[in-house]
């Protein structure tokens, strides 16, 4: 049985009254974003709150708001945030993308997102899952819309995707007017196909585009330095 919480260096998060667990997907972004000079922060679709508690760590002066649709996952992602020593700068919304856009009149400098992506995968039996793993409830099209409403001029926005899904999130990203000024494309072995891409974009074009490529494991449990490097702030044993 899966645990009911992820304990990390600083924090530990509960996750069991959230659809989707604490994950390497979130714990690569949220170490991966670019937080050093973001005071106001965006966190779509927090779910237990992991990537705000990361950014907070990161980030000593951010000022972070975390929004999740279901309320019982916005409940547990305030419990995490109040145990955790960052509760002063972390505010947790009970309230879908949308709504939040279009009752707020702050902006940011970095929205970072973890965002549901199984476009084409089997709907789970269980209802909460499904809508935490399926764009339905956020597309990509959503995502960088509303984006482009909140972010500051300079604002970046951050995420992670299936690497398959790499050339269509590129396409909606121009539709709406990013550029793309940094990617990481994420190997799960060194011989193994690409699986997810870290991918940031800004509302101004960049000088340059900083690319490189990151391999998690040298083999089953053997962690590559750099994986070890990007994550040693947050994993116990690391």
């Amino acid at each position: 049985m899966r645990n009911k919480y992820f304990k990390f260096k600083q924090f530990t998060v509960f996750h069991d009254k959230c659809a989707m667990k604490v994950g390497t997907d979130g714990v690569l972004l949220g170490a991966w974003a670019t937080v050093g000079n973001c005071l106001p922060i965006l966190d779509v679709g927090t779910g237990s709150g992991l990537i705000a508690l990361m950014a907070a760590q990161r980030n000593h002066r951010a000022k972070i708001t975390a929004i999740e649709i279901d309320s019982d996952a916005a409940g547990q992602a305030m419990e995490n945030v109040e145990n955790s020593p960052f509760k002063e700068r972390i505010t947790v919304l009970p309230l879908s993308f949308r709504d939040f856009v279009s009752s707020t009149t702050d902006k940011f400098d970095l929205i970072v997102s973890n965002p549901p992506f199984f476009v084409n995968s089997l709907p789970s039996p269980d209802v909460k899952r499904t809508d935490a793993r399926h764009a339905d409830s956020l597309s990509v099209c959503e995502l960088f819309e509303l984006s482009g409403k909140l972010l500051n001029d300079t604002g970046t926005l951050s995420v992670i995707y299936p690497f398959a899904e790499r050339e269509n999130i590129m396409a909606v990203a121009e539709k709406e007017n990013f550029y793309l000024s940094r990617e990481t494309v994420v190997y799960p072995t060194p011989t193994a196909l690409p699986k997810r891409v870290l991918l940031e974009f800004g509302l101004e074009k960049p000088e340059h585009i900083d690319r490189n490529k990151l391999i998690i494991e040298k083999k089953r449990h053997v962690y590559t330095a750099e994986f070890g490097q990007l994550t040693k702030d947050f994993y116990l044993y690391l």
